[in-house]
């Protein structure tokens, strides 16, 4: 349907809203502006493809010159109101129209001088956030002499020293600011998305001006769709040329916060994802699918995927929430293809960051606080908070600074990030699986030595990974050989041997549609994962039984079975998903939590760093150390270490060790060369 020509825009637009129905014959708009009258709202939300679809021209000309068009759009809207809802629009006085959906999203790095003026549409992420501030819209002065009141209006600078309409005396007007209309104002901050990000390139960023309703409905690591006005600002330098900084007037502000929002799919693309999860070998063909130039690494690759389509997040009536993201260590040695498989899953994540220990620190992990231009100070989002709902693979995690590690506690755990630095106190969201990869402490993974032994990481944080794996380098001929051939094929080809069965492009979409579905246990899932916990527990009952097992593992392995029931879009957990679950948490246990001396279970080799074993013999140590020193005062070591052979069979090599770990931790110390006491 398209107007006449003679009809000017205020009148099309009123058009549009008066007579535009949908398909059930409903006219949208009328309704909409009844429900502002409800609502108290002062503003009318316009779907864009709805008016283009009815009227090109003014579309067209809304997005080419919006200035010109804009208060028309705005008066017209006003104007049907008024129709609709008489004493409301009143009482109003105006309404702002603002448009979403808008048919094109300009490329934040494309934006330059053509599009000045003009009405866009740009997606990023919201890393910065200003203080909300009062600008003022309708300025009321006062003159010292004659006491007249005069307004005006404000159009971007404020007049400071307006002239007397009735003395015609110049700067001796005061402000009246309780009589003077004010609205609230804020600048944020758009970056662009991972995803998007060229190879190589620095992301572009660009400033929004949010002005009334738009402030503060989003927070920095928030992924928005921002329409708005490109406007120029020119910069004051030393350089004689003038240049100008491009920002957005917003006009409206879209937070996205699904993950299936983030990937566009099709219907047809929805039938082809709901047609695979019915093949009962789709999980062979998914994990497949993950990392398929690199060879073998199947557990690792299942972990990956079950890590990508996560388990359910569970928020309880006192205000608990039980986080659903799982978060994966692998820990190998070097040439092992970790860092390969980290830069994979940050690609294929609907949500994807990669970064690495060496170059990252503690507020570039959580939140910077920074000092904005007025003087106040704004809140930059860091990698954990722009990773929110997505994957933050953090590489060479054991290179970090100790100081720099500890901010990825909160986290991992609670999945927030609380600031409270430079007068501002917030808690943003971090809602993401972290998968995170190192080396051991000595280049290769000694296996006599416990994780805590062979990882400079502390247990608080190797505590919160779900599934740790160790990566060992170990020479094999059969595998060797398979994995020369595979390597040499890929150099010489340029591809993988064999084609994986689902597209990286595929599984990004299959991932995202798959996080809708929140599957349930049943009761049979329920009873197989009661059944091994209580069974690993109860072979901890006797005193000198090292703990095989805690709940934070059970929590570890009903995510792992809400993610392998989300794999083939079930809503109810089976027992085949928690069997799979026990056997992949069986295979990180039997690498990790492994007490090297007794061969059995102990997950304190995870929890504490020591296992039952080790913490017993530092016991007799510390115990011989007290009571030799209530004769001695002070314990010699010759004596000591003589002592604890002959009566507890420790050789001296490891009473030395043990010796050297108390006096680490700071149970005892050296108060002359070769002696030791209690603290």
């Amino acid at each position: 349907m398209t107007e006449a020509k003679t009809l000017n825009p205020m009148e099309q637009f009123q058009n549009f809203l008066g007579s535009f129905t949908t398909e059930d014959g409903v006219f949208k708009y009328r309704q909409r502006l009844s429900q502002m009258a409800v609502s108290g709202a002062k503003f009318l939300m316009v779907d864009f493809g709805e008016l283009m679809t009815y009227n090109s021209e003014l579309a067209r000309g809304i997005i080419d010159t919006p200035d010109d068009v804009m208060n028309y759009i705005n008066d017209a809207a006003w104007a049907q109101l008024k129709i609709e809802a008489p004493d409301y629009s009143e009482k109003v006085g105006k309404v702002t129209v603002r448009f979403r959906d808008l048919p094109d999203t300009i490329q934040m790095r494309s934006i330059g001088s053509d599009n000045m003026g003009k009405l866009i549409m740009v997606d990023g992420i919201l890393v910065r956030a200003s203080t909300i501030q009062p600008l003022i819209v309708k300025a009321v002065f006062k003159c010292r002499k004659c006491e007249h009141e005069f307004s005006v209006e404000q159009k971007g600078t404020f007049l400071e020293t307006p002239i007397c309409p009735d003395c015609k005396r110049i700067g001796s007007c005061d402000l009246l600011e309780r009589k003077s209309e004010f609205m609230d104002s804020q600048e944020i901050r758009i970056q662009e998305k991972p995803e998007d990000l060229p190879p190589g390139q620095l992301p572009r960023w660009l400033d929004v001006k949010l002005f009334d309703d738009l402030v503060d409905i989003a927070r920095p690591g928030d992924r928005v769709s921002t329409t708005g006005m490109v406007r120029a600002v020119q910069v004051y330098g030393r350089s004689k040329l003038r240049t100008f900084n491009l920002y957005i007037e917003g006009n409206f502000v879209n937070v996205s916060g699904k993950e299936y929002e983030v990937v566009q799919i099709s219907p047809e693309e929805e039938r082809k994802i709901i047609e695979l999860s019915k093949d009962p070998l789709i999980h062979t063909k998914l994990i497949s699918s993950v990392a398929p130039s690199i060879y073998g690494y199947d557990h690792l690759k299942e972990a990956i995927l079950y890590l990508l389509f996560s388990g359910v997040q569970k928020l309880l009536p006192d205000g608990i929430r039980i986080r659903g993201d799982i978060n994966v260590l692998f820990i190998g040695d070097p040439g092992t293809a970790k860092s390969q498989m980290l830069q994979y899953v940050s690609k294929v994540a609907p949500r994807g960051l990669y970064t690495s220990g060496r170059g990252s620190t503690a507020a570039g992990l959580t939140a910077a606080v920074l000092q904005d231009k007025g003087g106040g100070m704004t809140l930059e989002a860091g990698a954990l908070v722009l990773a929110d709902k997505g994957v933050c693979c953090i590489d060479e995690i054991d290179k970090m600074r100790k100081e720099d590690r500890v901010a990825i506690h909160e986290a991992m755990e609670q999945q927030t990030v609380s600031i409270a630095k430079g007068g501002i106190v917030a808690t943003l969201n971090a809602r993401s699986s972290i998968l995170a990869a190192g080396n051991p402490t000595l280049g290769r993974y000694d296996a006599y030595r416990t994780i805590a032994e062979n990882v400079q990481l502390p247990v608080t944080i190797l505590s919160r990974f779900d599934l740790i794996f160790i990566i060992r380098d170990e020479p094999e001929p059969k595998m060797d050989e398979r994995m020369a051939e595979h390597i040499l094929t890929i150099h010489k080809t340029g591809t993988t041997p064999v084609q994986p069965p689902i597209t990286p492009d595929m599984l990004r979409k299959y991932i995202g549609y798959a996080k809708q579905i929140n599957p349930v246990l049943s009761e049979e899932a329920v009873q197989r994962l009661q059944e091994f916990y209580l069974r690993m527990r109860s072979a901890s009952e006797s005193s000198d039984s090292p703990i095989a097992i805690t709940p934070r593992q059970l929590e570890s392995l009903i995510r792992l079975a809400e993610a392998r029931a989300r794999v083939a879009l079930r809503e109810k957990i089976t027992i085949e998903d928690a069997q799979t679950a026990i056997l992949l948490m069986k295979t990180s246990l039997d690498q990790v939590g492994i007490d090297t001396a007794s061969g059995r279970y102990d997950i304190d080799v995870i929890m504490t760093g020591k296992s039952k074993s080790v913490r017993d013999k530092l016991q007799i140590v510390l115990s011989t150390i007290i009571e030799m020193e209530k004769l001695t005062g002070s314990v010699k070591g010759e004596e000591l270490f003589e002592r604890l052979e002959k009566e507890y069979d420790l050789n001296p090599a490891e009473a030395r060790r043990l010796v050297g770990q108390l006096a680490k931790d700071g149970t005892i110390y050296s108060p002359r060369s070769g002696e030791y006491k209690r603290t």
